[in-house]
């Protein structure tokens, strides 16, 4: 792995939320936000981008003091807190969806896993499962059930979620959707080990911090910080200049970065920030 020395060529820092700068408490540690703090005073804008819905992300966002667009959803939507603007929303096609409804329903999976519908920034699930209860507690949302999902199917979702407390039965899931769908119908992942994602293929943090680089303040990946912690974070670790994961990821994400950080509890965004950017 190279080691890379102190930058001062970064111009943008980008941030995962959950498990990132977010650990157990749900809260940023006041050692992170001293030291984003301290990157922004040098000229430096921060930003996030997170699986996190909207409205789930925007406390962080401005927590830290960002006056960038929110990255929420994998980077399927693209959003200014401050005056609403959306820059970019891609959905997932209707009939994948169906199709991907059709295959968790199926008699040995529909009772072990919850399904997630997010249309318009609103949570719609088939029924309030304690795996729901769980995920509407810490990201601070209410779930709206609705029995069968697809009758919420007028909007197409931003994202398609599948729960269940079986991490097995999760990496079993995305390597078997991986086998049937091409990454230019579907881009799937894992946020966390118990979360499978579905978004639309053009979807990933790495194409949205791209286009918040390149697009809205006209730099280069060589500009670009970025720190995560989980498989939906490769894109954007493998695309920046600099790109960290944390000391909590999984050694295959650890394995691609150019740093490893301590641990989300011992606040290693802090540490990355004073080892790259003060």
């Amino acid at each position: 792995m190279p080691n890379p020395s102190p930058s001062t060529d970064i111009k943008l820092l980008v941030l995962d939320i959950d498990g990132t700068i977010a650990g157990i408490s749900n809260e940023i540690r006041k050692p992170v936000i001293e030291a984003v703090r301290a990157a922004q005073s040098k000229g430096i804008q921060v930003g996030i981008a997170t699986g996190r819905m909207y409205q789930a992300a925007v406390r962080f966002h401005q927590a830290i003091g960002s006056t960038l667009p929110l990255m929420a959803y994998q980077g399927a939507l693209i959003q200014d807190p401050t005056t609403q603007e959306i820059y970019r929303h891609w959905t997932v096609p209707k009939a994948l969806v169906l199709q991907l409804l059709d295959y968790f329903e199926q008699p040995e999976l529909r009772s072990l896993l919850s399904v997630h519908f997010y249309i318009n920034d609103q949570l719609y699930v088939r029924e309030i499962t304690p795996e729901t209860e769980e995920y509407a507690e810490r990201s601070g949302v209410t779930p709206i059930p609705v029995g069968d999902l697809r009758t919420a199917l007028a909007t197409e979702p931003t994202k398609v979620l599948a729960l269940s407390d079986d991490t097995d039965l999760i990496t079993t899931l995305l390597g078997n959707l991986q086998t049937r769908y091409t990454p230019a119908e579907l881009y799937l992942t894992k946020s966390v080990a118990t979360f499978f994602e579905a978004t639309n293929p053009l979807v990933s943090k790495g194409t949205a911090v791209r286009y918040l680089a390149e697009e809205h303040l006209g730099i280069t990946a060589e500009n670009v910080m970025t720190i995560g912690d989980n498989f939906n974070d490769v894109e954007m670790i493998e695309y920046a200049g600099v790109g960290i994961a944390m000391g909590n990821a999984p050694e295959a994400v650890q394995a691609l970065a150019d740093w490893v950080a301590p641990d989300v509890e011992e606040d290693g965004v802090a540490a990355a920030i004073e080892r790259f950017l003060l």
